[in-house]
């Protein structure tokens, strides 16, 4: 029933609006709209002929990073769109990145209020929040207190085990004789590592032993995920907000949210009637294995310590947070660079000859932590699979509160503003060979990701870059390591690996990962 209702709302817009706009251009032409600053002579950035009412949402296409790339081609770097009733500037070069992020940084701090992400998250998380005092804060308690280079360190164990579990797993699968799904596996690893992050062993265990449980966990993580990618039509269009009701999404954010906040109700209860062992407050040294919950627990008891009171909603909005950033988007960078590595057999043998050289075969005779800094080459295939397939290709956007500038462009306050990192590192005039798998170019490069080279942003820059950085790069490395060390891989012999993408909160392959695999003995 719905979905007839979607169909019938696309197919009167396909015809009725363009015979509107034939219209309404017969009988007056519009003034050019970068002349047009409203009535103060200041330029807006330059833009196409839109639609009436649906002003440029034509325009998106089902991968809107592509789409939004060739729009820049035509337009320039700093483009202005009229997304339905929300004003959208396009941001598509390294330049323009860099007064957003860097030069501007603080005018371009805050972020436009997200009706889903407010439901989902309290309206109290860290990703979505509006600039102000408690998202410094609550940041600031992100930054030092969860994702700290020894807090991550702390997790190394989690890492370690975790990697273990995954390559007994596909191990399994290859003395099975049966093709892998890769892609399946990666999403069971990066959810148990987050989730003992964030829990701690014993709550993640009584999660994830129970097959129903986890099964029905899976489904409302990737609800979760879904529909945190997922922009209402009543957003762009309000005369259309009925479609959100008819195709049922306010039903399954208030199953999500139903769901989540029971699950998380339940671990923060269990936690504060847990005795209090290695919960010290300010202890982020070695032997410190407290998780994400404890952590913010000591916050809430401790509020004049640390400067900011956390209460309950808080705790599960930010570990909430944790998971939007560190499950799908980690998994995704994962499962792109296996693909990768797959159809360029080079690179896969070059960086399999890098691990299993660095790899003492008479002592652990497995990864650990300890050989990762020794890994240049998987380091840049890591940055070089970030580079062509940035998780969140458009990042999350940003909205000044008060009128300002990109490239001498005036940009009126409340303007969402949109960065295509996608489309900045694939640009023909910064990288050389733009469009293909090279990772040897980051060898010899001080290029990084970590928000210093606004020409590589995945995780974007500024006061609003991801402060989970290190967390999903030790995640990564630990897993692809580990698999590239004990197995040889290769594609299936009825098809090619299909590389399409399919769009949603990360850019997946759209048909995941199917690999035949064997055991590598040294």
């Amino acid at each position: 029933m719905a979905v007839s209702l979607v169909a019938l709302v696309v197919l009167l817009l396909t015809i009725v609006v363009p015979l509107l706009y034939i219209l309404l251009l017969s009988g007056k032409k519009p003034a050019p709209p970068q002349r047009r600053g409203g009535g103060n002579g200041r330029r807006l950035p330059p833009s196409p002929p839109g639609l009436p009412l649906l002003g440029h949402l034509h325009l998106l296409g089902t991968l809107p990073h592509r789409a939004l790339r060739s729009v820049a081609a035509a337009h320039g770097p700093v483009v202005l769109l009229r997304l339905g009733r929300v004003p959208t500037v396009l941001v598509s070069s390294a330049a323009a990145a860099e007064e957003v992020m860097k030069t501007r940084d603080l005018a371009f701090a805050s972020r436009p209020r997200s009706a889903v992400a407010d439901r989902l998250l309290y309206g109290r998380d860290v990703a979505f929040a509006p600039y102000g005092e408690y998202w410094r804060q609550a940041r600031r308690i992100c930054v030092v207190h969860l994702l700290s280079a020894r807090r991550i360190q702390s997790f190394r164990r989690v890492r370690e085990q975790e990697a273990a579990a995954l390559v007994d797993h596909v191990r399994a699968h290859a003395l099975a004789g049966a093709v892998v799904d890769l892609s399946n596996l990666l999403i069971v690893y990066t959810n148990t590592v987050v989730s003992r992050a964030a829990f701690g062993d014993e709550s993640a265990r009584s999660l994830y032993d129970d097959g129903d449980k986890h099964r029905n966990l899976r489904k409302v993580f990737n609800e979760f995920q879904e529909l945190l990618g997922t922009t209402p039509v009543g957003e762009f269009l309000p005369w259309l907000g009925w479609v959100d009701a008819m195709r049922g999404l306010e039903g399954r954010i208030r199953w999500t949210f139903e769901a989540l906040d029971g699950l998380l109700e339940k671990v923060i209860d269990d936690h504060r009637c847990r005795p209090h062992v290695n919960r010290q407050i300010g202890d982020d040294g070695d032997g410190d294995h407290r998780d994400f919950v404890d952590v913010l627990l000591d916050v809430h008891k401790n509020d004049k310590e640390y400067g900011i009171r956390l209460e309950t909603n808080e705790i599960k909005a930010i570990i909430l947070d944790m998971f939007a950033a560190g499950t799908d988007t980690t998994y995704t960078v994962m499962e792109w660079a296996m693909a990768e590595l797959v159809t360029h057999p080079r690179a896969m043998r070059r960086v399999q000859d890098e691990i299993r050289g660095a790899v003492d075969v008479g002592s652990t005779g497995s990864v650990t932590e300890d050989h990762l800094d020794a890994l240049h080459y998987l380091k840049a295939v890591v940055k070089e699979t970030l580079r062509l397939h940035v998780p969140i290709p458009l990042l999350v956007p940003r909205e000044p509160p008060a009128d300002t500038e990109i490239l001498g462009y005036h940009v009126p306050a409340r303007t969402r503003v949109v960065i295509n990192a996608w489309a900045i590192a694939r640009d023909p005039v910064t990288w050389e060979k733009a469009e293909e798998f090279v990772p040897e170019r980051f060898l010899d490069s001080s290029v990084d990701y970590k928000g210093q080279h606004l020409e590589l942003v995945p995780f974007g820059a500024g006061r609003r870059g991801c402060p989970g950085i290190g967390f999903a790069e030790a995640t990564i490395a630990m897993a692809l390591a580990s698999l590239l060390y004990h197995f040889d891989w290769a594609q299936t012999e009825r098809k090619s690996l299909d590389m399409s993408e399919m769009n949603g909160m990360s850019v997946h392959i759209k048909s995941g990962v199917l690999l035949v695999v064997k055991p590598w003995i040294p």
